[in-house]
């Protein structure tokens, strides 16, 4: 018998067991996916497939006519892609390596996967072995790297930009070699019978380094003596079910490595991340991460609930990527509601935390969110984590979701105006809320319409705070929120802006450089109708904070009282994405400012903690 025989026997013995295994895990899911699962049938093609077309009758929804199983080919490879009936634009996928020896279809329904994504929401994409069996992952680097692409940019769906990788069998060292090559790319990852990877493989990766540059932004030029992140210095959150006990130990040590964990494993097989742990990915969250080697065997729902304890934001640099704890919506209460804006359906989230009641009786303060263009409620709910401040400091939380725009399967705001009219009203009448203390706040064209209302309507926030993205009057004095020119309005309202070192080429610098650009534009608008100059700024070096210093903040007061009125920061180690580490600065702003009916404006130094230390502005 040949080599190449002996290998295809092992091969197919192998993919029986597996499938074996498979069939038992699949009975230690629910009885729902057990019994009376309806069969996925026969996938549609994606090939030559027209794009969808717009469904304006399905609120940050994927067009209908694209939920189903779907098949996309690649050469003489193909991949499935299975997007549940409710799934969002924008949507959390779990990208799939099945084993040898599988039929997709029913792997998918067998192993729970399938009802999973229904009840979640969410998508699957499903790399699939080529006709003689998964090949290493040399050979099948084309391929998955083929598929990814199409799965990470098409116009048949869209997602939310980090994935979840689940492989199995001689899958999954095919996977697991795809987040070695792209870690920033991936929340969580898992592993079930995988031979792991080499480590002559893991080595060509582990040394390489991410610089500051971001196509399309402005490049982050670190200090002297700067401390580049490594490849290997990328925490992800790894599980490996039954690994191959003779192959695993290189791939192990790599991600130990990676995810900075103590050296001996607790109960469990579990290996956590390191307590005085200095990983830049966890920053702000804390050591939340960890590998974990669990040589029973265990059904989807174990990985399912590993994979989706996390998140992730920003999947192009390195020094903005961060990992967190992910929402949990029923466990939090959080509300997904629709609401009709100008003749088409909105969704919105409402989160009203528990501490709201306890802290503030029924005058609890809002914060309206604006997510940034393409970006869902449920995306930015996640990415910014304002969902942990609104707990911690009682606020009612809503993230305003935008509409269909560039394609059927993006959103951008529109109607802005009109929507923030009928939220207002409608979580004035039925929230226990004090429309004092309204706040807003957004990233990047968010932010563009936060600060747009803020010139425009100041009489609708107590105080705004936002990201990455500044506007100022036009020549003829006059912003444009939703296609109309609006007036400035020359009144004050309490500002703080946020942006990065590697921002948009618009917000290049800073405010002392020779170059003029919008960054001074808002600064200039907003001194002048605080009756204040540039020179009136606390420091001209800025004052430095945060995670090894990389805030670097500026602060105006006002004259008669020192009341801050205008704040600008400078994030120097970020892209244009924002980051969570910003949401509490950007809060710890926002809670000192009341607007009266009468619209006097206050400050309170306890942030309305104490009712008599308010000071009129």
């Amino acid at each position: 018998m040949s080599t190449i025989d002996r290998r295809r026997l092992l091969q197919g013995t192998a993919a029986l067991a597996v499938s074996a295994t498979l069939a038992n895990q699949a009975l230690s899911t629910s009885a729902a996916v057990a019994k009376g699962a309806a069969p996925l049938g026969e996938p549609q093609s994606l090939d030559g497939r027209p794009f969808p077309a717009y469904d304006y009758s399905r609120a940050s929804k994927l067009p209908r006519e694209m939920t189903g199983y779907w098949t996309k080919s690649f050469g003489d490879r193909t991949v499935k892609v299975y997007i549940s009936p409710e799934t969002p634009i924008r949507s959390y996928f779990t990208v799939i390596a099945v084993p040898d020896g599988v039929a997709t279809g029913e792997f998918l329904q067998r192993a729970g996967w399938a009802g999973i994504a229904d009840r979640r929401e969410e998508g699957l994409f499903v790399l699939e072995p080529g006709p003689g069996g998964w090949g290493g992952p040399a050979e099948e680097a084309a391929y998955v790297e083929a598929a990814m692409a199409f799965f990470q940019n098409n116009r048949y769906f869209s997602i939310f930009g980090l994935h979840y990788l689940a492989g199995y069998g001689a899958g999954a060292a095919a996977l697991e070699a795809w987040a070695v090559a792209h870690p920033l790319r991936v929340i969580s990852q898992a592993y079930v019978d995988s031979p792991g990877l080499s480590a002559q493989f893991l080595n060509s990766y582990a040394g390489r380094e991410f610089g500051g540059e971001t196509d399309g932004y402005t490049p982050v030029e670190f200090p002297e003596g700067f401390d580049l992140i490594r490849y290997d210095e990328t925490v992800l959150p790894t599980l490996y079910i039954q690994p191959d006990r003779n192959s695993i130990d290189a791939s192990l040590s790599y991600w130990k490595r990676a995810n900075d964990t103590e050296r001996r494993a607790r109960d469990g097989g579990v290996y956590p991340q390191r307590r005085d742990s200095r990983r830049w990915m966890t920053s702000y969250a804390g050591p939340i991460s960890q590998v974990v080697v669990q040589q029973r065997p265990a059904g989807t729902h174990r990985i399912v609930d590993f994979l989706t304890r996390y998140t992730r934001y920003e999947n192009f640099f390195a020094y903005g990527n961060q990992l967190f704890e992910r929402a949990d919506y029923a466990r939090l209460g959080v509300q997904v509601r629709t609401m009709m804006v100008a003749g088409f359906p909105r969704e919105y989230l409402v989160h009203v935390p528990r501490s709201a009641r306890r802290l503030w009786g029924d005058r609890a303060p809002v914060v309206f969110v604006w997510p940034g263009n393409s970006q869902t409620a449920k995306v930015f709910f996640d990415a910014t984590q304002w969902w942990k401040v609104a707990e911690r400091e009682g606020f009612v939380l809503v993230v305003i979701g935008e509409q269909y725009s560039a394609t059927s399967v993006s959103v951008s705001h529109r109607d802005s105006n009109t929507f923030y009219r009928q939220l207002r009203e409608l979580i004035t009448d039925e929230l226990a809320v004090d429309p004092a203390r309204f706040y807003s706040t957004g990233q990047s064209a968010g932010s563009a319409v936060t600060q747009n209302f803020a010139i425009a309507y100041p009489e609708y926030f107590a105080a705004v705070a936002s990201t990455s993205f500044t506007t100022a009057p036009d020549a003829a004095g006059t912003v444009g929120i939703d296609g109309v020119q609006v007036p400035a309005s020359g009144r004050r309202i309490p500002n703080y802006q946020i942006y990065g070192y590697g921002d948009l080429a618009f917000l290049a610098g800073d405010l002392w450089d020779e170059t003029q650009n919008a960054l001074d534009g808002w600064a200039q608008y907003h001194l002048r109708t605080n009756g204040l100059t540039l020179a009136d700024v606390d420091t001209v070096a800025g004052v430095r904070h945060g995670w090894r210093d990389r805030f670097q903040t500026w602060t105006w007061r006002d004259d008669d009282t020192a009341i801050p009125v205008l704040k600008l920061s400078k994030n120097l180690y970020r892209s244009h994405n924002t980051m969570a580490e910003e949401s509490p600065l950007l809060w710890d702003f926002l809670k000192h400012y009341s607007l009266e009916p009468d619209g006097v404006r206050y400050y309170s130094k306890s942030a309305f903690r104490r009712p008599r230390d308010k000071k009129r502005l």
